[in-house]
Parts: structure tokens; sequence; C-alpha cells
């Protein structure tokens, strides 16, 4: 398992996987490598698909996510960039190898400067990382344009407030979609972004499809692949409706948007979308990162990639034990014995990432309701 702690010669250098690196005054998060250990597993695995690999850091803070890139996924070119110029030789310094092998070059601009500039030159890119503050709403359409056919953009929001639904005037102004929170609205930033990206990708007749998605209790984040063709429709994109009466939620398609009433008790439906409602994940790509993190000993990838797996094609939501215990009255049943139990009476069920404790599963929340009061 690649670490991110300090070096033991000196406390100014730091390690995380195979790259060795100086912070100074660049930005570094070290909680957020899980987000860089899956990058470059999905990296690797489109490097030995296609035989080539370029990559643009588009906010690439101290460099590690560079450096990684290189060294781990065996990227042939890199156009690593930051707005901020002052961070230039912590760059410098650490990207040094990769320069001098003349697989890198730094930049400092804008990211939109930078994804017009390749659409100018039609010189597309492999994998597009963004990775940036806030909303990714600035860089959705124009990431597209640097992005090959085929290749992989990676987004990033930490604006969670905004798209759980605790400002859905942001929302709107953002993303173009109304959000409003319920117990469920983790999952539902996600969704978000992926929508967003695929009303962006279709408006210039193109496609996205989920490699995976991650939530890591800070920063959300998509792996997508960019299509040939559109593949939004009205039954992978729409809305999700939530009852406060019952807690259960219902899938609501553009075509019954005039009839949004539960359909246990009658209740008015709150609303939240348009967003994503199709597969968060690719199975077959997160069984293939799979493999080759356990070449590598990443043990703890290897779970959270399992998880990820299992949790592919559930519904566009989750029931949280809080709730499950709050509607029941009744004490929090275990996770793992309440999915047995499901399990056993013939519904689907399984653990997610997205909420340590939380369900994904087919059945109402009533049958999880009735089922947890037999535990």
């Amino acid at each position: 398992m690649s670490d991110s702690t300090p070096d033991s010669v000196s406390a100014t250098f730091y390690t995380e996987g195979k790259a060795k690196f100086q912070v100074g005054n660049a930005f570094y998060r070290s909680a957020s490598q899980v987000v860089r250990d899956l990058g470059v597993l999905a990296a690797a695995i489109y490097k030995s698909d296609r035989g080539i690999l370029r990559v643009i850091d588009a906010m690439t803070g101290c460099g590690v996510r560079t450096l990684r890139y290189w060294l781990e996924s065996g990227a042939d070119w890199i156009w690593a960039n930051d707005s901020n110029p002052e961070i230039r030789p912590v760059l410098e310094n650490n990207l040094k190898d990769a320069i001098a092998s003349g697989q890198c070059q730094i930049t400092h601009t804008d990211a939109n400067r930078i994804f017009f500039d390749c659409y100018n030159r039609r010189d597309y890119y492999d994998l597009v990382d963004v990775d940036c503050f806030g909303s990714a709403a600035p860089y959705l359409h124009t990431a597209l344009w640097a992005t090959k056919i085929g290749g992989l953009l990676y987004l990033t929001s930490t604006d969670g407030r905004t798209a759980t639904g605790h400002q859905p005037e942001n929302s709107l102004s953002i993303y173009g979609a109304y959000t409003r929170c319920h117990p469920a609205s983790q999952e539902q930033v996600l969704r978000l972004l992926i929508g967003s990206a695929q009303q962006a990708a279709a408006s210039i007749k193109l496609g996205i499809e989920p490699i995976f998605s991650l939530f890591t209790g800070q920063t959300y984040r998509v792996m997508l692949r960019l299509l040939a063709k559109p593949c939004l429709t009205p039954e992978n994109y729409g809305f999700l409706g939530y009852c406060h009466q019952c807690g259960d939620y219902q899938v609501v398609s553009w075509r019954k948007l005039g009839k949004t009433c539960c359909q246990r008790d009658g209740s008015l439906l709150i609303l939240s979308g348009p967003m994503w409602l199709g597969q968060l994940h690719h199975r077959e790509q997160l069984r293939r990162m799979q493999s080759l993190a356990q070449r590598l000993e990443w043990s703890k990838r290897l779970e959270l990639l399992a998880t990820m797996e299992a949790e592919t094609d559930f519904p566009p939501y989750f029931y949280t034990l809080t709730e499950i215990g709050r509607r029941g009255k009744l004490d929090l049943p275990k996770r793992s014995h309440l999915i047995q139990a499901l399990q056993e009476r013939g519904y689907r069920a399984t653990i997610t990432h997205i909420n340590a404790q939380a369900i994904k599963t087919n059945a109402d929340l009533m049958a999880c309701i009735s089922i947890a009061r037999t535990l």
C-alpha cells in the first residue's frame, strides 16, 4: 500500500506511491490519496488498452498527481498546469525528471484557456483531470473540447452543500438542476455531476459513460469516458422523488412530471433533478482496477473497489440505518444482519461506499423496517 507520510530523511519531502515530492507553498491534501490512487489505476488500464496516455493535469497543485500519472500509469506526456505562478519553483523541482525526459511541461494559466487551445489545435488528450475547488460546472463544457473520443475525464466537486439541497437556488444556477435535502443526498451530488456532464456532452452530439463515482467524505469525484454518440435518455436522466411522509424514493421520468405523488400514500413528492439515474460505475472496469490493485498489493483500495462494484446496478438512492430506526421506532440493526435478512427474503442488498451507515437495496423502506423488526 502506498503511503503519504513525511520521508524519514527529511521532513520537507513526502512519498506517495512512487512519487517523492515537496509541498512548499503549493496545495497538497494527503487525505485525497484515494482519489489519486483510483485515477492512477484507471489511467494505467487505459494505457494498457490504447498504448498511449497523454494527460492534462489542469489544476496540479504541488504536482504529486502529475508525478504519479507519469511514474505509475506510464503517461507518455503530461501538461501540468496551475493558475498560481508562485508555486512554479516547487513544481519545477518536483517534476524535474519528467521535464528532463521531454514528457512534461508546466504552465500557469486558467484551465479553460488550455482546453480551448487544445480544441483550436485539434490536440486532444487521453485523460483530462480537473481537480477544482467548489463546483466543476465552469469546466464541464470546456474540458470536453480537450478530451479525445474514448478518452477519460476526471471531474471534482467540493461544493457538497449546494448539490445536497441546502442551497437549491445555487444548484439551479450552477447545474441547471434543482436539488432538495433527503437522507441519500450524498449520492445525489455524484449523480448531479454525472448528469451535468452528460447534458453538456449531448449538447455537442457526444456521450458520457461513468467509469466510477467516488465520495471520500469531503470530495466528490467521477471518472467518465467520452463517447462518440449521445447516450442521454429519459430513462437515465431524470428526477428523484422523495416522500417526507413515508421516507421512500421514486424515480420520476420527464413524462410523469405532472404525476408526482407517492405510490404508497399519495403524498406529494419533493423532486431533485434532473440528474443521472443510470449506473454509478462500470463493473468490468472496476474488476480490472481490482486486478491491478491486487498486483500492487493495495489492500485498502481492493476493499473499496469491491464495494463499488457491488453497488453498481442498484436504484439511485440508499437507506440509512438511522432513517430505518427512526421511522420504525426501533433500535438500529447491524448493517450486515439487515443485508443478510433482506437477501434471505429474496431482495437484493449491499453496503455502499458513500455512507458507512447505509444500505442499497431494491426493497422499499417499509420492507426494510418490517425485516429489521425481526432481527
